[in-house]
């Protein structure tokens, strides 16, 4: 706990499939008390997969909360006793059909702390080949390649708009192969 900071009581005030919200009285450093919401969710995963030409693999798929469809890195939930990086090499496998011969973690982020418990942990897929596992009965997912150049640029200007893609591509600079 933040110093200074004391969670007076938490009570859960909604339980869903995917979240759960809970509701915290928290006393404050100099005294007064506030009530925060919290949504609650399982921590994730996103890979940029990198294929032998330079090309990113992403993703096209519905998001149902924005009643829109998103082009973004390979994601997803964690699921309960497995490690983030057992989790990455499965959603690569299922969302775009690849496996990779070489994963290196890139680090971790808060999605919106503000609100929300999920942390995304970011990998860097290299030496691709072929080994799909089956989809997900609630994705309809469109794999698309994009030279690496132009997924920076579009993450740099703006043009990607799901923040797990645009933070991890940004991760990932530093550890790209020459």
């Amino acid at each position: 706990m933040a110093e200074g900071y004391r969670t007076l009581s938490s009570e859960r005030v909604y339980e869903g499939l995917r979240v759960s919200v809970r509701r915290d009285r928290v006393e404050l450093a100099e005294g007064r008390v506030i009530e925060r919401e919290t949504v609650e969710h399982p921590d994730a995963v996103v890979v940029v997969a990198l294929d032998g030409a330079r090309n990113v693999l992403l993703v096209r798929q519905y998001r149902a909360p924005l009643r829109q469809t998103l082009l973004e890195l390979p994601a997803g939930t964690i699921e309960q006793g497995e490690d983030p990086m057992t989790c990455a090499q499965r959603e690569l496998r299922e969302e775009t059909g690849f496996a990779a011969g070489h994963f290196q973690p890139l680090g971790e982020f808060w999605t919106t702390p503000g609100f929300c418990t999920e942390r995304i942990y970011a990998f860097l897929a290299t030496k691709l080949r072929p080994d799909a596992l089956p989809a997900d009965d609630d994705e309809q997912i469109e794999v698309e390649r994009m030279a690496l150049g132009e997924a920076l640029e579009k993450a740099r200007t703006g043009q990607f708009h799901d923040a797990k893609t645009i933070a991890a591509l940004a991760m990932a600079v530093p550890h790209l192969p020459k």
